[in-house]
């Protein structure tokens, strides 16, 4: 499956967070590098040289989500971030965790 061709659509409170079964058929089209936390979330961390590095990039990752309606929570160290998506309005993962977590990488 090509993620980065998708585009992230909001999810309703209706919507069921993906199984344990789904999300392992989407993991493969992630960096490996993404970890699943209790099967609700899904991290990373980005290294950098330095700080101005990894300022921009996350400067990139604001713009993107805000692109594709669908925001991470970022923590900003000197030289890495760690990422944390999930679908709050359904309190775990959704495709869209993954299609902005296979764009993230691409900006990488």
């Amino acid at each position: 499956m090509e993620l980065t061709k998708l585009k992230c659509k909001p999810c309703k409170k209706e919507t069921t967070p993906l199984t344990i079964s789904e999300i392992q058929k989407y993991k493969p089209d992630i960096d490996a590098d993404w970890c699943i936390v209790d099967n609700k979330k899904i991290t990373r961390e980005y290294l950098f040289d330095n700080y101005p590095q990894t300022i921009i990039f996350v400067n990139k990752l604001a713009n993107l989500a805000e692109n594709e309606g669908h925001h991470p929570v970022i923590h900003v160290f000197f030289a890495k971030i760690t990422v944390e998506l999930w679908s709050h309005a359904i309190n775990g993962l959704s495709a869209n965790d993954f299609i902005l977590a296979a764009k993230m990488d691409e900006l990488y």
